[in-house]
Order: structure tokens, then sequence, then C-alpha cells
């Protein structure tokens, strides 16, 4: 009984400074319009530094939430790399509980190839990386992690309907001292940590929908981020090495890093 008491007593200090920093972090005045100013630049140079890249490839680590009827959230984890040769070739994967994907993009065909089933759909779309991005969100319904951050023009697309911006100071994302930064737009809020020094990649990067009850959230941690000639992906063809069975897209299942059993809306 003594250990029980001992255990709420700690606990509710423990949340007694938490909602007395709260408090203090909801008084505090608003952060400086130099702050505004340098956090826009740099996001600008992040942006920047990106678009000269013509080959990058990193290893990436994602969390998705979702909220159920009666308000429990839970969090899909995935792991996977991307390898890209600008302007028009791509390789990525994906591993997570429910899909273990795999896609290549040479310029022209794009192929998405659920590994676990042994099957691959593949879909015709001539273009650049930027055009297959918006063709997967929009027309397919197959997002690319951390697709935001692969079109050419990062800071534009980022900056849409911002209407708040801070600069938070520096924090660590695995080891790299980054600098954090915070936007809000009409509908959601997110946030940005980027390296410092002469190569600005982004570290991790959280998306909130703050319209959305109980406010979700997806973030994505990038880590070993190599360029140039320390890219070694040359072929972005698709190579059907497990001798994979073709089928139409609506019967390849669990690409997603939303599972099929998941019903946006419903009971599951």
């Amino acid at each position: 009984m003594t250990t029980i008491r001992s255990a709420r007593t700690v606990a509710t200090r423990t949340v007694s400074r938490a909602a007395l920093v709260l408090a203090i972090i909801s008084i505090m005045p608003p952060i400086a319009t130099a702050g505004e100013t340098e956090a826009k630049t740099l996001l600008k140079a992040m942006s920047d530094y990106l678009a000269e890249q013509k080959a990058i490839s990193f290893q990436y680590d994602t969390n998705l939430e979702v909220v159920t009827k009666d308000h429990q959230k839970l969090l899909l984890a995935s792991s996977g790399k991307i390898e890209m040769g600008r302007p028009d070739k791509i390789r990525a994967t994906r591993h997570g509980g429910f899909a273990n994907v795999a896609i290549t993009f040479d310029g022209k065909t794009l192929t998405l190839l659920g590994k676990d089933a042994n099957l691959y759909t593949q879909v015709e779309v001539p273009g650049t990386i930027d055009h297959l991005v918006d063709e997967l969100r929009d027309t397919l319904h197959r997002p690319l992690p951390a697709a935001d951050l692969l079109l050419p023009n990062v800071y534009d697309e980022l900056m849409r309907d911002v209407v708040d911006v801070k600069d938070l100071g520096s924090g660590v994302i695995g080891g790299t001292e980054c600098d954090h930064l915070a936007f809000r737009a009409k509908d959601l809020d997110w946030q940005i940590w980027i390296a410092q020094g002469e190569h600005p990649y982004p570290c991790r990067y959280v998306i909130t929908a703050s319209q959305v009850d109980q406010g979700p959230q997806y973030s994505i941690q990038i880590s070993d981020w190599k360029t140039g000639t320390d890219v070694v992906a040359d072929d972005f063809g698709f190579n059907n090495a497990t001798k994979a069975k073709q089928v139409d897209l609506k019967d390849l299942v669990d690409i997603d890093e939303l599972p099929n059993h998941f019903s946006v809306g419903g009971t599951k």
C-alpha cells in the first residue's frame, strides 16, 4: 500500500510540474519577428541545398498516428530507403508491420511490388519525379514517404498557406545538431529539424492534423544521408528477380502505411 501511495505522489508531482511548464510556455511573449525571418532563411537554405543535389539517398523511419472512434491513439511504424536521381528516377522501399513494398520509377514506368505476396503492378507515368509525386498522391492514392521533401522547390511547397512561423532553436536528431523550426498552416501544424552546417538536409519532419480530433501526427526521421557520387543506385528499372506475378493495381493490397483493415471513418 505504501508503494502504491508513493507512486501516486510521484506521479502527481510529475504531472504538476508538467502543467506548470505548459502554463509558463502559454504565457511567454511571442517569438520576435527576427526569429520568423531566421526560420524562413533556414528553410530556404535547406530547399536550395536539396534542389542542387542531382543524386540523393537516405534511410528513414516513419510513425503514422491513427485515432479510433473512442479516442485511442495507435501508432503504425515503418522503415525504408529512398534513392533518387533527378529529374526522373527514383527507387523507394517501405517495410512495416502490414506491408513490405518496393517502388521503382525510370522516368516512364512506375512499378509497385508487394514483396510478401510477390505481386507487382506497373503504370505508365512518363515525366519527372514531381509529376510522379502528384500522380501517386492524387490519382493512385499511394503517396511516397517524404514526398514534400523530394520536390524541386521544397520552400514554396511547404510554405503554402503558412500563417505562423517559429524558430525554436536547436535540437539533436540521431546525434546530429539541427535547427528546429515550427510552422502553422490553415489546416495543419508542422515541424522540421534541419542539420546545421554546410549540408542542411532534413533530419526529422512532423505533420500534425490540427483540425482533426486528437491531432494525429505523421513523422519521418531521416538517417544515412548521402548525395552525389556516394549514391550507388544507377539502374532504376524493375528487375523481377523473384519472378513476381503481375496483377492490376486494385489487386495489389496492403501496400500503404495505413493497412486495408483500418477503415477511415469506420469502426475498426
